[in-house]
């Protein structure tokens, strides 16, 4: 079975087996193709248990989101993984130039050893499975340290593992954050974190002792530009599914929006439409996620109080609506117009189903407002029209972009996944993951004759000519 390490103290002896277990019997191309096809099977076939266990860690999770955005996004990331591995893992021919010849050259993708994964309590089957899906397939051994915020997740994930791996090959770690801190420790051959910039730069700077290399995969205040050419309509629909879903605890949330001043009244009745239609009834507000628990919750609620007290306009979107819910840490769609620049909403990633409005009186400043803030993690922009669009892609860095919708861009999986300065460092998803968790090691194959036969002391005579050859 997998290995449980409930201590710090166990941590050592448990790495200490998968590497050396790796060092003696790396994963074949069949092994770990084989391995990632009996996840899929497993996964599928305890897909109802990991809604139960996400269900009670959250205190009610939408069924449909935990199977879109937990079990849906983990096969189809496995299905990838099968599909282009064989290809990936071969040897790409480069050249080794007229000066070498006669030579052969190639890079080959060799796995790393001993990879660590830190997962958040957010997505926590998505962030735990995906990135150990592409270590896995890149002929690494893993170790896992899942939330300790999803406790009941954290186990559902040990007893899955535990049937598709054996205990040297992939070991999950559960405990809380001082666990955490001895895990991100361990001299691992490459780290992966998913969470907050505050916590992400103590991972760094814990795996910088053993200069681990790291994937830090953080977050941030991922804006929504709303164009003056945009479908007002459609932008609105497709913010409010990506802002509400799972109440707003995605790390790629539109964290605010940025219209155009004369739009922005419109705007929120759009918002106010879509939330009625999708939450108003019982059964909508029974597919609406819960705050992960009460430390989050009177977060979120303190973001509120701020702009309350300052005197910004806070727009309930569901008035009268918490009457009719009898579970707790529900926090409903919620609105703050305008805020001030330091108002505490605008100075913290919000993780919640709060969204900030803010005015623009041309695209050229919206897109400085973006571009005087941290790089985002994600990067929305609605238009109709290709010079608006073109005019933010060229001016903004983020770590991703998706035109007139959101999320969507971490579901596809050719396209690498990743933050950018302070939303993080690294990428993974599909050959990109593949990639991060391989090192491309070149190989020169030096056939004769070779001019080091010639070129060695006493340098005079021929040693000269080739030299002269050789430079110029």
């Amino acid at each position: 079975m997998t290995i449980a390490t409930d201590n710090p103290a166990g941590l050592h002896a448990t790495f200490d087996g998968l590497r050396t277990t790796w060092r003696d019997n790396r994963p074949s191309v069949e092994q770990r193709r084989a391995d990632l096809s009996r996840l899929r099977d497993r996964l599928r076939a305890r897909m109802e248990e990991m809604c139960e266990a996400i269900e009670e860690d959250f205190g009610h999770r939408a069924r449909h989101e935990t199977l879109l955005g937990e079990g849906g996004v983990v096969l189809s990331e496995i299905d990838h993984m099968l599909a282009k591995l064989k290809h990936w893992v071969r040897p790409e021919r480069r050249k080794a130039g007229w000066k070498l010849w006669p030579a052969k050259a190639e890079v080959r993708f060799v796995p790393l050893g001993v990879v660590g994964i830190i997962s958040p309590w957010n997505y926590p089957v998505n962030l735990a499975l995906a990135p150990l899906v592409a270590a896995i397939a890149a002929g690494n051994h893993v170790y896992l340290k899942p939330s300790e915020h999803t406790p009941r997740t954290a186990e559902f994930l040990r007893s899955l593992l535990a049937e598709v791996f054996p205990e040297t090959r992939v070991a999950v770690a559960l405990g809380a954050a001082e666990l955490s801190a001895a895990f991100s420790a361990l001299p691992f051959d490459h780290l992966f974190f998913t969470g907050s910039t505050a916590v992400g730069r103590k991972v760094m700077a814990a795996a910088a002792q053993n200069l681990t290399p790291v994937t830090l995969e953080l977050g941030g205040k991922s804006p929504a530009i709303v164009g003056e050419a945009a479908d007002l309509a459609k932008a609105a629909a497709r913010i409010a599914t990506g802002k509400f879903f799972n109440a707003g605890q995605t790390c790629i949330a539109p964290d605010y929006v940025l219209i155009h001043e004369s739009r922005r009244d419109a705007f929120v009745e759009q918002l106010k439409r879509e939330a009625v239609a999708r939450y108003r009834s019982k059964r909508g507000l029974d597919d609406y996620t819960s705050i992960i628990n009460d430390a989050q919750y009177e977060r979120l609620k303190r973001l509120i109080a701020d702009a309350e007290a300052r005197g910004h306009p806070v727009v309930s979107l569901l008035e009268g609506a918490a009457d009719a819910i009898a579970r707790e840490r529900v926090l409903l769609p919620t609105l703050v117009l305008d805020p001030d620049h330091d108002s505490a909403v605008m100075g913290e990633e919000i993780f919640g189903p709060i969204l900030p409005i803010v005015s623009y009186a041309s695209i050229d400043e919206a897109i400085a407002y973006v571009r005087d803030r941290d790089r985002p993690l994600a990067l929305y922009c609605f238009s109709r029209d290709n010079v608006e669009i073109e005019a933010v892609l060229s001016r903004i860095v983020a770590g991703g972009v998706c035109v007139n919708d959101t999320l969507y861009q971490f579901g596809c999986n050719d396209l690498p996944f990743g933050g950018v300065g302070a939303s993080g460092m690294g990428h993974y998803h599909g050959r990109d993951g593949f990639l991060t968790f391989s090192k491309a090691m070149p190989v020169l194959r030096k056939l004769d004759p070779a001019p080091s036969d010639l070129v060695k002391p006493p340098y005079r005579g021929i040693a000269d000519w080739v030299i002269r050859f050789l430079s110029r």
